[in-house]
């Protein structure tokens, strides 16, 4: 999630769940299969439990962590979260989620309880952890942006400058910065599954650059130590003055699938020019656009995929968790 100014307008909505497929008149082409799954305040984060068979998400404003339960109920998993924003499991079942409330990165233990991974950089406060993503070696790599007033900031550069950066923490649990200015806005955050590759979505949309700001997806080599080499970055996609990149997850055909986009425009910083609001799907390699599913909904935020066969893809998007099988 990123504009706080779509977050304070949205209104708290009862829970309910709606199944079925949109039928929509509009000029805009939805997926036929597309479902609506359940309604919050505001969605994030989906992370699919195998165990289960339910997907989690996150309803940011209402400072909790949602259940998706196999038979299609809606269950409250935590609450407060911490504002918590991107989550994801880890093997062994562990819940890992970055609380941008509480500006922290967490992990929930199979027991239960609640261990604090990240609090402070070197005594610094963080921004507000977005995204994260676990590399094979078991480590987390997870985004700070800032979103909202820049006051207040306590992470800065050797010259004084304030940092917006991404940051590793080791299976032994120590935390490395990998990225600071090479990507102006980190959101969401992708590893390959080799783990020699970083992707980073870098979306620009409040603040003084917020008109002209970046809305683009990056690519890093990863070193063998887990830091990012910098001088590889590589501009996969870029989608102007549109809407930018949210989350992202990896697809089963080994492709990028990135939230971005807006059906309306939100100016003077965002404008809603080719780059409609949906699902890219995008080559890890090339950049290349493959393909696109539109969404309904303004605020495409995040995606994972799930089901038994691994083939559905849940998105978050304004105040409702969707649905849609890829075949």
């Amino acid at each position: 999630m990123n504009d706080l100014r779509i977050m304070k307008s949205l209104s708290v909505l009862p829970v309910f769940l709606l199944f079925g497929s949109i039928g929509i008149a509009t000029a805009q082409e939805w997926p036929a299969n597309l479902k609506i799954e359940g309604k919050v305040a505001f969605t994030e984060g989906p992370a699919w439990h195998a165990e289960s068979e339910s997907v989690f998400f996150t309803d940011i404003e209402n400072n909790r962590i949602m259940r998706r339960m196999k038979d299609g109920s809606l269950q409250v998993y935590r609450q407060p979260s911490g504002k918590a924003n991107g989550l994801v499991f880890d093997q062994q079942g562990r819940l890992y989620a970055c609380e941008g409330g509480d500006k922290r990165v967490t992990r929930t233990e199979l027991d239960g309880t609640i261990t604090i991974l990240a609090a402070n950089f070197k005594g610094a406060a963080y921004n507000s952890p977005n995204d994260l993503a676990i590399a094979p070696d078991g480590s987390v790599y997870f985004t700070d942006p800032r979103y909202g007033a820049p006051e207040g900031m306590e992470i800065i550069d050797a010259d004084g400058k304030p940092v917006e950066g991404v940051y590793r923490i080791a299976p032994d649990g120590g935390i490395t910065q990998v990225i600071t200015h090479e990507v102006d806005r980190p959101n969401g955050v992708l590893v390959s599954p080799d783990g020699k590759l970083l992707y980073v979505a870098d979306n620009v949309n409040s603040g003084p650059n917020a008109v002209g700001g970046n809305r683009k997806l990056w690519r890093f080599d990863l070193n063998a130590d887990g830091s990012a080499d910098l001088e590889s970055r590589k501009l996969l996609f870029d989608w102007g003055t549109d809407r930018g990149p949210d989350g992202m997850c990896l697809g089963p055909d080994g492709n990028l699938y990135v939230a971005a986009g807006f059906n309306f425009p939100s100016l003077p910083a965002e404008t809603a020019g080719k780059n409609k609001a949906g699902v890219y799907v995008i080559s890890p390699d090339s950049g290349e656009l493959v393909t696109f599913y539109a969404i309904p909904e303004d605020m495409v935020t995040n995606c994972t995929f799930g089901g038994v066969d691994g083939k559905t893809l849940f998105v978050t998007a304004g105040h409702k968790l969707w649905s849609l099988v890829i075949e």
